[in-house]
């Protein structure tokens, strides 16, 4: 049994996430304590929990200690099975429970399953501290297809704070060798940078001011852009700005979340911010997607690489939790909060 100490280094969802999609990967059992106990609310959450239900479920497991609010957890996993698979957060909680969350950790589980998976999940797409629907398509999607892997996902209807009931349909096609090493060390020239700025029963002026302060922001700084206004479909209100950067070799993806109260010039402004930091620099990965691509490097056959914008606590801590299952050793230089480079030898998993 693999143990894990959720309070370790960045001490967030992220340890519990990775934990879980190994344990199901490897079929090895887990027990993984003191989840999230830094947090102003610790515990499994239910994002957290729909999690471990999810993990379970595709690879017909047990669970121990699956309770929200519960602080430790057992999970004693069987074997991978492909199918069509219906997750909705609200089954344990009214929330806006990230739905992007649940797909970092069940889409590696199922990409070594023994057929094709078809997943929805229900809850919210567009919430804080969690990729959106958008990132993972227009992102991370084109980077982990890299290494063979065949994922899709197609937003049904948004889901905001704090209602959600946003619905997602994500289609898995498993691996059929190893997966391939990826490298990514640069960017190449800029293709495109464009902005979608989007709400959902909400006024369209909303959107349009989004659209405008981003738009004059970059353009300031000598960026070309594209930009497009929508209205989504959602069964609560909400409202973003999302800012894809298309290079010849990556991209990167930005983006800023209305709130009751917070101004649509600030939306954008939290866009813009973390688009500029990324442009002035000259890593490949977005300091987010460097911390989600090291799970599939490591399962992956032969060397692989990338360098970032920044290196994070987030990142550091995943791979942390990737060294107590597989028998890999990463190569971090570069200290946090600065440009650097990961490297790894991935063991060549195949199911």
């Amino acid at each position: 049994m693999v143990k894990i100490d959720g309070s370790y280094g960045e001490g967030g969802g992220q340890i519990f996430r990775t934990s879980l999609a190994l344990s199901a990967i490897l079929k090895r059992p887990l027990e993984i304590f003191n989840i999230r106990v830094g947090r102003r609310e610790p515990g499994l959450k239910p994002q957290h929990l729909m999690s471990a239900n999810a993990t379970a479920a595709v690879t017909g497991g047990r669970l121990e200690g699956a309770a929200l609010n519960s602080q430790a957890l057992n999970f004693f996993p069987g074997y991978i099975v492909s199918g069509r698979y219906n997750f909705d957060v609200a089954s344990i909680k009214a929330s806006a429970g990230a739905t992007g969350l649940i797909f970092q950790t069940i889409v590696p589980v199922l990409s070594f399953a023994d057929g094709s998976s078809d997943i929805s999940i229900t809850g919210g797409t567009h919430v804080a501290w969690s990729p959106p629907a958008d990132y993972l398509r227009e992102v991370f999607i084109p980077v982990v297809s890299k290494t063979g892997l065949d994922i899709n996902i197609t937003v049904l209807k948004y889901g905001f704070y704090p209602i959600g009931g946003g619905k997602v349909d994500i289609k898995v096609k498993p691996c059929s060798k190893p997966l391939n090493p990826i490298r990514f060390f640069e960017r190449g020239n800029i293709k495109r940078v464009s902005i979608m700025s989007a709400v959902a029963n909400l006024p369209l002026s909303i959107a349009e001011r989004q659209r405008d302060r981003a738009v004059k922001t970059l353009q300031l700084a000598n960026c070309k852009v594209q930009s497009e206004i929508k209205e989504v479909p959602s069964s609560g209100k909400g409202t973003f700005l999302f800012i894809l950067a298309e290079f010849e070799n990556i991209n990167a993806g930005f983006i800023g979340l209305g709130a009751i109260g917070k101004r649509a010039e600030t939306v954008a402004d939290e866009a813009v911010d973390e688009f500029m930091q990324y442009w002035r620099g000259d890593g490949a990965l977005d300091p987010h997607l460097a911390d989600q691509i090291v799970l599939y490097m490591a399962l992956a056959k032969g060397n692989s690489s990338f360098t970032t914008t920044r290196i994070t606590n987030h990142l550091l801590t995943n791979i942390w939790v990737i060294e107590k299952f597989l028998p890999v050793k990463f190569e971090v230089k570069g200290n946090i909060g600065e440009e650097g480079i990961v490297l790894v030898s991935g063991i060549g998993l195949s199911r």
